[in-house]
This record gives C-alpha cells, sequence and structure tokens, in this order.
C-alpha cells in the first residue's frame, strides 16, 4: 500500500462516526471539512497533500525504530504503522484522554508492535540516539516551550535519522493567521511563539546535515537528516 493509499485508508476508518478532532485531521465530515476549508483554506487534496509530505520520511518497508510525538488520536499513523509490523514504534503524548484513543485506535487494527507512554516532549525519557525516525504530527504550534522541544527531538535521534513532520507556520494564509490569533491563541489551542517558513528552514538548518522545508498553505512540512 502507498502512503497515499495509507492515508486515504485513514480516512476512511474515520468516517462519518469521527469525533470533531478526528473529522477536522482527515477532511472526512461536514465539520471537519468546513474547518479545513475556513481556517486552513484547504480542500481534500490539499489536505492529503500536506499529510504525504510530512510522512515522507517514513519509508514504506520501515523497520528501525520510530519514535511519534505527539501522538494524538492516532488517526492519521495508526493506519501507516499497521503496515510497518518490523518496525519498533514508541508513541509518546502529554494527554491521556488522545493517547487512549490512539490505543484502541491500535487495538481495533490489531498492531502489536506500538508501545504508549505519556510524556513531556520538553524532557523526553529516552537515551541520545535512541531513534532512527522521530515523527510529529501538529504539535510544535501547540508546544509551550518549543526551544526544549526542539533540543529533545533532536537529542533522541540516531545521527543519520530523520526527523520529520509538520505544523503550523505563520506569513502564508492571512486567513489562518487571524484564526490562530484571534481563536485558537486565546481557547489554548496553539501555543506562540510561530515559526515563519524562512525561520523554521535556518532553524533546522542550523542542527541536521540536510534539511527539507515545503508548505501546503499554513502547514509547514519538514524532512531533515541529522
Amino acid at each position: 500500500m502507498t502512503r497515499r493509499d495509507q492515508i486515504k485508508s485513514a480516512y476512511r476508518l474515520t468516517g462519518c462516526n469521527a469525533g470533531f478532532y478526528d473529522g477536522m485531521m482527515t477532511h472526512s465530515t461536514l465539520p471537519g471539512k468546513a474547518v479545513c476549508r475556513l481556517v486552513w483554506n484547504m480542500d481534500g487534496e490539499k489536505n492529503l497533500a500536506y499529510l504525504e509530505k510530512a510522512l515522507s520520511g517514513v519509508p514504506e518497508n520501515f523497520g528501525g525504530k520510530l519514535l511519534e510525538v505527539p501522538v494524538g488520536t492516532g488517526v492519521l499513523t495508526m493506519p501507516v504503522y499497521r503496515d510497518l509490523p518490523d518496525a519498533d514504534i514508541t508513541c509518546v503524548d502529554y494527554s491521556p484522554d488522545m493517547m487512549n484513543t490512539a490505543v484502541k485506535r491500535a487495538e481495533s487494527l490489531g498492531i502489536g508492535n506500538v508501545r504508549f507512554m505519556r510524556g513531556d516532549v520538553g524532557a523526553l525519557p529516552f537515551a541520545d540516539g535512541s531513534f532512527d525516525i522521530v515523527l510529529s504530527l501538529n504539535g510544535f504550534h501547540a508546544f509551550p516551550d518549543k526551544e526544549a522541544a526542539y533540543r529533545e527531538t533532536f537529542r533522541v535521534l540516531k545521527k543519520g535519522g530523520t526527523f520529520c513532520g509538520c505544523f503550523y507556520i505563520r506569513d502564508v494564509c492571512k486567513r489562518t493567521d487571524w484564526m490562530i490569533r484571534h481563536l485558537y491563541v486565546p481557547k489554548g489551542f496553539f501555543t506562540p511563539p510561530f515559526e515563519t517558513g524562512d525561520s523554521l528552514r535556518t532553524r533546522l538548518s542550523g542542527m541536521y546535515a540536510s534539511v527539507t522545508v515545503e508548505n501546503v498553505e499554513g502547514i509547514g512540512c519538514f524532512h531533515c537528516v541529522k
């Protein structure tokens, strides 16, 4: 199954019974589609495109050690992990409610090679160089201590390993910036400061040997090699 097919599988598995968050992440419900359009200026194809870019650092035949932080509800990644039976996967999230949903999703898909841990991205309980891949989907815009998050995800990654994922970047879509500033930040969903595409590229280039940063509307996608 290709990566695009895996993402589409996540959409189908979520379906019409999705809660608001999962429906938004997978562009699979009417409220979710409305938020994607209103806040992010995205249709289904753009939503699919940014997730493909964000997950591009995870090979389809990957069999090493992967850390995902935060895992959220696992709606986007469990269908990917289902097709990586030889991988050793650790998923971390600070929210027990989110993680419990991810655990149930993994169980429903019969995934047995994923372990779940509650933890803080700013103080990861792993030794230096523990993982071949560190994946972070839509997390950094919410982390309160972003400097610690950048340090820790770098620290636990092996030399030659891949850091990939995505999060909100400002100064790309005015509509998105307005919504983030006036709705998401006051409600505590997102925490400033936020990167721009240029600042993210500069930051990551100062840490990693190879860096690619692209965006789909206001979502910045990155693929770095340590």
